[in-house]
């Protein structure tokens, strides 16, 4: 039988070595043997397998806030199908359902949020209470007086972010002037134009195409006076004026008002004399890049493409459309049986990341290609390589081989560094020479991608661009895509499994820049992840396997805050409020998903002799789902299976401080991870060696 390898180098018997100073906690007493937390691996295995879909991927639900139900049915009036089948013949009943989840995700405050525990949000509110009165909520009922009484309290409606105007102003509740115009033109800026398509981030991109063709177009369907929203407005002038609502110095929000002004003189005229020749090229751009999937393959430029669609004459029988529907529709979550169930809508599909995070896991609790589950997994993933170019070539200082995963089940156009990261070591963990060459392409591509700070952005090779996120329509909070320590200390995590180390110039050079972004108390921030428990777990485990010394004095500090914030019970959590108050880092309800990155952050530090680390996997173990309670609806409302764990938090990040996830494998593959390395570490008993040689046994076919 093989050994299995510590994952961080380090032999089970170094010791763990306490910073002096160090805030400890007492060291709880449990007794779990390891023999008792090898069978809790194998629950969680288990789990994991029974999740596997019959071709090796996986794909859980990933969740988002009330705004994805809101904007669907939003969506579906300014197209005026809101009393017409679905594309695919379901009734309208079925966006009742839709409006019967939104109403369920109210809160107690009468407002809607970003996740749960957040503060009520006055975009999301206003979108939700809207929707509600579209499809019969009377605006005198206790709970709409509620949320009204909420939204005039934060502002009124004209608080509104931008991409909910541009909702706003096709159902005539406010003026087209009131959204910030986006002139179609922008397809013919000059690539050494500050403010040009290949400088904003990949998302961006797909979002403001299809919104520049809908404010030059600006369909609008008027709506009777009652089922309008004018008692959501506290001053009713500003239903017609622009008001940015990002954080822009007030010099750059009176330049782009002032330019926003001149773009409306201008539409006002009929545009530049090469108006519609901007709109075909826009369109013709958004059409290349709807593939199998859908436009970008997320949700709000998929959305966006229905109104194009719409506001350029297109009937709903053409193929663009009928495509666009159906891609958008898969999206579709019910929530129960039954055919008057809700439905809740996903942002999008996640099942590259889930299936690379997966087999990752596999690797850790020494599973290789000789595995049945992990080889299927592996040969799916192979498939998905891309080996095409895409948009990320535009700003590349030297060609390189198209490679890269992207995110969803299809798009090829938009591989990212950080799946591309996940992916390439998964593969070259489980071993076999397809999976080693196919890793290797794509750590070429990642060196490719490196920007010049050092770092690593997700979808291209960029610059930090600050004035980026001034323009009106910036106040998604990521106008752009900077690099940033999450993602960089992946990659290099990703180089280590293939022989990069320190010396490297590409290496060296990552270091560096995570270093220069380490915060004052010795966290990272989480720009993919919640938050700072996130950011340090990717940001340190990488440098370390590529050669930097665990006590070095910056990682230290990380591990010093990781200790700082660890729960008396072992545990770790921390909320997605902290994007608005980092003095709140490393604090919230502990989850699974956010102890297990803070237990690898310890044992790749201490070691697995380390005591807090101990009691962050006991904490796993004693709050992992049973047979009992798996079977319980109260308990697992989700219905995870045996060996999972429950987790309701969001501890993904989309946009920070405006839109946020909950991944629902997050719970399951993490902890088992991170199980997995420390008794890879500790040692593997009789269970252990029983475990895996089940995989080979499946492998084989026996």
């Amino acid at each position: 039988m093989r050994e299995v390898p510590h994952p961080s180098g380090q032999s089970s018997n170094q010791a763990s070595g306490q910073p002096s100073g160090q805030r400890r906690h007492p060291v709880a007493t449990h007794p779990l043997a390891n023999a008792d937390i090898e069978q809790h691996l194998e629950s969680a295995v288990a789990a994991l397998r029974v999740l596997q879909k019959s071709d090796g991927h996986w794909c859980g639900e990933l969740e988002g806030d009330s705004i994805l139900q809101s904007e669907y049915l939003l969506m579906k009036w300014i197209l005026g199908q809101e009393s017409q089948p679905l594309a695919d013949g379901r009734p309208p009943q079925t966006l009742v359902r839709i409006a019967a989840y939104l109403r369920s995700q109210q809160r107690e405050d009468g407002g809607w949020g970003q996740y749960p525990g957040s503060a009520a949000d006055i975009s999301a509110s206003v979108k939700a209470y809207f929707c509600l009165k579209l499809f019969g909520d009377s605006p005198d009922a206790p709970h709409m007086k509620k949320a009204r009484a909420l939204i005039r309290h934060l502002g009124g409606a004209e608080k509104c972010n931008s991409f909910t105007n541009f909702y706003l102003a096709a159902l005539g509740q406010i003026s087209w002037n009131a959204v910030p115009a986006i002139p179609p033109e922008i397809a013919y800026l000059p690539k050494w134009f500050y403010f040009h398509l290949d400088k904003v981030s990949a998302w961006s991109r797909t979002m403001i195409l299809p919104l520049a063709i809908v404010a030059s177009r600006r369909p609008t369907r008027e709506l009777p006076a009652p089922l309008g929203i004018g008692e959501l407005f506290v001053d009713h002038d500003a239903r017609h004026v622009l008001k940015p609502t990002n954080a822009a110095p007030e010099s750059w929000k009176k330049f782009f008002l002032r330019t926003d002004r001149v773009l409306k003189w201008l539409h006002e005229r009929g545009g530049t004399p090469w108006r519609q020749q901007a709109i075909q090229r826009a369109f013709e751009w958004i059409e290349a890049r709807a593939t199998e999937g859908g436009v970008g393959a997320i949700f709000p430029p998929m959305v966006y493409w229905q109104i194009v669609l719409h506001a350029l004459g297109y009937e709903r029988t053409h193929p663009l459309v009928v495509r666009a529907e159906r891609e958008l529709d898969a999206l579709f979550v019910q929530i129960g049986a039954g055919n008057d169930a809700p439905i809740r809508l996903q942002p999008c599909f996640s099942p590259v990341w889930d299936t690379g995070i997966a087999l990752y896991a596999l690797a850790d609790c020494g599973f290789d290609g000789r595995d049945g589950a992990a080889a299927r997994a592996a040969r799916w993933l192979r498939a998905k390589e891309c080996r095409n170019g895409g948009d990320w070539q535009a700003n590349l200082d030297a060609p390189v081989a198209p490679s890269g995963w992207f995110f969803e089940y299809a798009n090829e156009h938009y591989p990212d560094c950080d799946d591309t990261a996940m992916v390439a070591m998964a593969l070259a963990r489980v071993g076999g020479s397809e999976n080693l060459a196919a890793a290797q392409r794509g750590a070429r591509w990642l060196l490719a991608m490196q920007n010049s700070d050092g770092g690593w952005a997700a979808f291209d090779r960029t610059q930090d661009r600050p004035i980026l996120e001034y323009v009106p329509f910036a106040d998604h909070n990521a106008m752009q895509d900077p690099s940033c320590p999450d993602i960089t200390g992946r990659v290099l995590e990703c180089l280590a499994t293939l022989g990069h180390r320190v010396g490297h110039p590409a290496v060296d050079d990552a270091i560096a820049f995570i270093r220069a972004r380490q915060e004052p108390e010795g966290c990272f921030f989480g720009r993919w992840g919640v938050n700072y428990i996130y950011g340090t777990w990717q940001a340190v485990i990488g440098p370390i396997r590529c050669g930097v010394s665990r006590d070095s004095e910056w990682i230290a500090r990380a591990g010093r805050w990781m200790k700082s914030i660890q729960k008396p019970d072992g545990s770790f959590g921390e909320s997605a409020d902290t994007y608005e108050n980092p003095a709140l880092k490393g604090q919230g309800p502990s989850t699974a998903s956010q102890t297990a990155w803070a237990a690898m952050v310890l044992q790749e530090i201490y070691g697995a002799d380390d005591p807090d680390l101990r009691r962050a996997i006991l904490w796993l173990c004693r709050t992992q789902l049973d047979r009992a309670a798996a079977n319980d609806p109260i308990s697992n409302p989700d219905g995870d299976p045996a060996g999972s764990w429950r987790e309701t938090e969001f501890t993904g990040t989309g946009f920070p401080r405006v839109f946020y996830l909950r991944y629902h494998l997050y719970r399951l593959y993490f902890p088992t991870m991170a199980i997995g390395r420390y008794l890879a570490a500790v040692g593997r008993g009789e269970q252990g060696r029983k475990l895996l040689e089940l995989g080979e046994r499946e492998a084989l076919g026996l």
